[in-house]
C-alpha cells in the first residue's frame, strides 16, 4: 500500500493556491470593469452653454391714424419697433417699407377709440399687426420673421 507523503501534498495546495489567487484577481478585475462601466455611463452630460443671439430691431416711423367714429373724431399717434428674428427679415422689412406701413395703417384705422383704453386691447393689437406683417409680401418670398411689435409712443386723442 502506498502512503502518501507530505512532500507529494505540498504541489497539489501550491497549484491550489495560485488557482484561488488567479480567480480572485479575475473576479476583481471585472468587478472594476463593470463598475468603470456602470458608474461611468450615470455621469450627467455635459452641459451646452447657448449664448443669447442679440436682438434685431426695427423701427418704424411714428403713424398718425383716424380711427373708425363713435360719436366724435378722434386720431392715434403711435410708434413701434419691430423684433425680428433674422437679419433677412430685417432687410425685407426694409426693402419692403411702403407696404409695411400700408399694412400697419390699415390694421389701426379698422379700430374704435374706446378698445385701445384697454391693456389688453393694445396687445391684441400688436398681434393683429405682428400676423399682418408676417404674411409675405410677394408670391414667392418667404414671411418675414417678426418675433414681437413693441409700441414705443402711444397717444390717443
Amino acid at each position: 500500500m502506498a502512503t502518501s507523503t507530505p512532500k507529494d501534498q505540498a504541489p497539489k495546495s501550491s497549484k491550489l493556491i495560485l488557482l484561488v489567487i488567479a480567480l480572485a484577481v479575475l473576479v476583481i478585475a471585472a468587478g472594476g470593469a463593470a463598475a468603470y462601466f456602470y458608474l461611468g455611463a450615470k455621469q450627467p452630460p455635459k452641459e451646452t452653454v447657448v449664448l443669447p443671439v442679440d436682438p434685431i430691431f426695427v423701427a418704424l416711423e411714428p403713424f398718425t391714424v383716424n380711427l373708425q367714429p363713435s360719436g366724435r373724431a378722434r386720431f392715434l399717434h403711435v410708434a413701434m419697433t419691430l423684433k425680428v428674428a433674422d437679419a433677412a427679415s430685417q432687410t425685407q422689412l426694409t426693402q419692403y417699407l411702403p407696404e409695411v406701413r400700408s399694412r400697419v395703417l390699415t390694421v389701426l384705422s379698422n379700430r374704435e377709440s374706446e378698445t385701445l383704453l384697454v391693456a389688453d386691447e393694445k396687445s391684441r393689437l400688436a398681434n393683429e399687426i405682428m400676423v399682418s406683417l408676417n404674411q409675405p409680401f410677394a408670391p414667392n418670398l418667404p414671411s418675414a420673421k417678426i418675433a414681437s411689435v413693441m409700441f414705443t409712443t402711444f397717444m390717443l386723442q
